[in-house]
């Protein structure tokens, strides 16, 4: 028995929850998202669903699978969903949009401080201490998403196919994840039991949740609203692009990073770890915004700040923009590239979610979604595997040796090349994260102090 639609207006008094209750619950969240997406939705697990019971645990899960399914940041859209389930759109854009901003304050600031000051014995020694702590990061992110989506030797045969085909041919990141996806849907067809249903988990011993499992939202889904949606998302994606352009120019780097991080933001399945492999990639190797190292440093300021890690993309982009500012002024240019990247890759995340959420709510259940999102999480830990090699050849080495022969594209360390400071603060993270569980951004602590101490030795870092 469900509950009547109603009004979408009466989001406050079906919850009843105040709207500027809520914000500040999500503002204080915000402030806690350390971590990645596992810690960020901890987070909100214990405060929405345990502590506070706006939301059932079922209806939790089935918002955190949408989100998953979607790309872009998962944590950053469930965030998104669930305030939209308490108090409609204003809800959805004020939760996703403070999930984001005290770490595009952050880093924003860690740029500045790593443009001015990166060359300096200190800052560079800092960073050096940071980036083997990523390498052991994204170890522990593999085997953490691997033990929960890997539940059957197809499922394993699928990440090992998505590793390969990145780091071992080159294949492009969206080609892996669509057809991880398809595989996913074809398995549950053709044979159910290489996609097993993941148990629905049932935490709600406590007190009935102000959202209910089994409520449907008030709000119903329909042509028009979803065109209206369609249209306010596209002009509020578009027209900054369409700006931009037309001050700087179509071959400005402001331009170039608008167009290629709005492509980036409809290919990003599976959170930052799984893109990153692909942004690098082009950062690195086809635009030349940055050295690869610094790609691997950006990933640890977006792990020291709050908020989702595809915040690196900030830190691309204003390197990128500082260092060919065209006609602006170098930090004139970093500033507003860093804006406008942090833009458009969060505005199309609004949009999917508002978009699809209505049609969610009543396809709660369908397993050929599920079965789909199965593929797509196998195909990540994959994906992230290959991000770990990545990081870990040009962090641990100081020379690669590109191989591009026999079908084959990909890099190798230059085994005579090691750096042994980072080998040694990558096995120190090893083992705070594996063996003494500490938490990420206490292992970044702990790692950039190493790194610290050792330049100031006059180590090499």
């Amino acid at each position: 028995m469900t509950t009547p639609p109603r009004s979408p207006g009466d989001a406050a008094d079906r919850t009843g929850v105040p709207f500027g209750t809520a914000v500040r619950a999500w503002f204080l969240i915000s402030l806690q998202t350390f971590g990645g997406p596992a810690g960020q939705i901890a987070v909100m697990q214990r405060t929405l669903v345990e502590e506070k019971r706006w939301i059932g645990q079922r209806r939790f899960l089935h918002a955190m699978n949408y989100s998953m399914l979607l790309p872009g940041p998962e944590a950053q859209q469930l965030a998104t969903y669930v305030g939209w389930l308490m108090h409609g759109t204003r809800g959805g854009l004020v939760a996703g949009g403070l999930f984001v901003l005290p770490g595009v304050v952050a880093l924003l600031a860690l740029s500045a401080v790593y443009v001015a000051w990166g060359d300096t014995t200190a800052v560079t020694a800092l960073f050096a201490g940071l980036a083997p702590a990523v390498v052991a990061i994204v170890v522990q992110a593999v085997v953490r998403v691997g033990r929960r989506a890997l539940t059957s030797r197809v499922l394993l045969g699928i990440a090992v196919a998505a590793f390969a085909a990145l780091a071992l041919f080159g294949v492009p990141f969206p080609v892996v994840v669509a057809l991880a996806g398809v595989a996913g849907w074809a398995l549950h067809r053709w044979r159910p039991a290489a996609v097993p249903d993941r148990p629905a988990k049932d935490a709600d011993d406590g007190p009935a949740p102000l959202i209910g499992d089994d409520e449907l939202h008030t709000e119903q889904p329909s042509g028009r609203r979803t065109l209206r949606v369609l249209v306010v998302g596209l002009v509020a994606w578009g027209v900054p692009i369409a700006a931009v352009a037309l001050l700087t120019g179509a071959g400005s780097v402001l331009t170039e990073q608008g167009l290629f991080f709005s492509g980036a933001a409809v290919v990003t399945f599976g959170g930052a770890y799984a893109v990153l492999a692909y942004v690098a990639q082009q950062a690195v190797g086809v635009y030349g915004w940055l050295a690869p190292g610094e790609m691997v440093r950006g990933l640890a300021l977006a792990e020291t700040t709050p908020g989702p890690l595809i915040m690196v993309v900030q830190f691309v982009a204003f390197l990128g923009a500082y260092r060919d500012p065209g006609s602006l002024d170098p930090w004139v240019a970093a500033v507003l590239a860093s804006l406008l990247v942090t833009w458009v890759t969060f505005v199309p995340s609004f949009l999917f979610v508002l978009l699809g959420a209505p049609y969610m709510e009543r396809l709660r259940g369908n397993r050929s979604l599920s079965a789909a999102l199965t593929g797509i999480t196998a195909a990540v830990v994959g994906v992230i595997a290959n991000l770990g090699l990545y990081f870990a050849v040009h962090t641990l080495f100081s020379e690669v040796v590109a191989v591009d022969r026999w079908g084959l594209s990909l890099e190798l360390p230059d085994l005579g090349s090691p750096r042994w400071v980072a080998l040694a603060i990558t096995a120190v993270a090893a083992v705070l994260l594996f063996r003494l569980r500490w938490s990420v951004l206490r292992t970044l602590g702990v790692c950039a102090a190493l790194g610290l101490a050792a330049g100031l030795a006059g180590l090499p870092v």
